[in-house]
């Protein structure tokens, strides 16, 4: 079974598009805290994605591991650097995270090839 996670992403982000109409304020709420917590600071947009990344690994989130490889791929993160993240992430969650992180591989290789 393959999976695109383009269109996973496509898919949510229209939907999200969707309850935004519903309920505006949440979703601008939540807008403004995702902009201001992955802002440049002490730590880099770059390994603050690579830190949202391991985490959507660890929820087993595939539309959020589409949205951070994606996030990844254009702020020019390498394969090794994704890889190294993964192994923390297989460390730390086992087997449940070792099936995400191979997800997360593939929808590395996706989004790079899309540019």
């Amino acid at each position: 079974m393959s999976k695109s996670f383009n269109d996973i992403t496509k898919h949510v982000s229209s939907n999200m598009v969707k309850l935004s109409k519903s309920v505006p304020e949440t979703t601008k709420a939540f807008s403004q805290l995702s902009a201001a917590a992955t802002a440049d600071g002490v730590l880099d947009k770059k390994t603050k994605e690579i830190i949202a990344l391991a985490l959507a690994v660890g929820a087993r989130c595939d539309a959020c591991i589409g949205f951070h490889t994606k996030a990844l791929v254009r702020l020019g993160a390498t394969e090794q650097e994704v890889a190294e993240t993964l192994g923390v992430c297989v460390a730390m969650g086992g087997g449940p995270s070792m099936m995400y992180a191979a997800e997360a591989v593939a929808s590395f290789n996706e989004f790079s090839k899309a540019d």
